[in-house]
């Protein structure tokens, strides 16, 4: 029988939504959050009822509990890393918990079901515990994703490099905010960049995406990582950023992503739930951007954007 991952993420209440979002990132099923600001006024609407249970009116009215369920084989490390380094972008306080069976056990075991996966026309995602015997003609980006996010398994990340292939073009220079496990980066380099410059708030994450860009053959002249908040310890102009984070971050963002940006620059945004997409879009179209191209993929939206300079 699996055993699922239960995380627990509290918060102040009035962060509920903001973290609701980006909970809903790391799985495709759901969540449960615990909000107790408007029982009463819910009672009444909801259940039509006016006596509430002595134990409900004693809960904590203050935080939220944002409950996620992860199954083994979606890695719940990543899941965690992902969380972590996302709240503390927003910064929201936070506390997380998780109960299930041993730690060490589930940092592990999701990956017998990471296999290789097929992501676009020319990427083929390899975790290095796995052997292939026949790429079928595609590039072959070697990955250990550890606890950062980015195994190339969320529909986010395979939007991305898909229309990453797209963009890339020998000797072109490429912009990863928020790479994480550095799977952007690599594929870029692999597909034919001359250099690329990641930037994510978790140190750990910085790590291990150079660990992963040096596994697929690509030295420090290659690449530049840079341990920061989104783009404040970035410097020049690229031909083509993505940044694969969440609404909110990429809102946040985009004011300031035309410093680095020329007139032919691709800049691609993926991470998008359903639900916030028509905010980004008011902030891309507010700020002067156009979208080209539109990706959806079970309710996660990626977008092409260009900026007439």
């Amino acid at each position: 029988m699996e055993i699922w991952t239960e995380i627990k993420i509290l918060v102040p209440a009035e962060y509920t939504e903001m973290t609701g979002d980006i909970a809903n990132m790391c799985v495709p099923y759901g969540i449960y959050i615990e909000d107790y600001r408007d029982l009463e006024q819910a009672a009444e609407e909801i259940a039509h009822i006016d006596l509430i249970d002595e134990e409900l009116l004693k809960k904590d009215r203050t935080r939220s509990i944002i409950h996620i369920y992860i199954s083994p084989e979606d890695n719940p490390a990543e899941a965690i890393a992902f969380l972590r380094e996302r709240l503390t972008a927003e910064n929201i306080p936070f506390e997380i918990d998780t109960a299930d069976s041993d730690r060490a056990e589930w940092e592990n075991n999701w990956k017998q079901y990471f296999k290789p996966v097929k992501v676009g026309e020319k990427l083929l995602i390899r975790p290095v515990w796995e052997q292939i015997d026949d790429p079928e003609g595609r590039v072959v980006l070697d990955l250990e994703p550890g606890v950062a996010f980015g195994s190339g398994t969320h529909e986010t990340t395979r939007l991305c490099l898909s229309v990453l292939e797209k963009y890339i073009t020998p000797g072109c220079t490429m912009l990863d905010v928020g790479c994480g496990s550095g799977i952007l980066s690599a594929a870029s380099l692999l597909l034919g960049a001359k250099h690329v410059t990641g930037v994510d708030i978790d140190p750990l994450a910085v790590k291990t995406a150079a660990e992963n860009i040096e596994r697929n053959g690509f030295g420090e002249d290659r690449y530049t990582l840079i341990h920061g908040n989104l783009t404040d310890k970035v410097s020049g102009v690229f031909d083509v950023i993505a940044a694969n984070i969440v609404a909110d971050a990429i809102i946040a963002l985009s004011g300031g992503v035309k410093k680095f940006m020329r007139p032919d620059t691709v800049y691609i945004v993926s991470g998008i739930i359903d639900k916030r997409e028509q905010d980004v879009v008011n902030a891309l179209t507010s700020l002067g951007f156009t979208i080209t191209e539109r990706y959806e993929q079970n309710g996660w939206i990626c977008f092409v954007v260009k900026c007439e300079m």
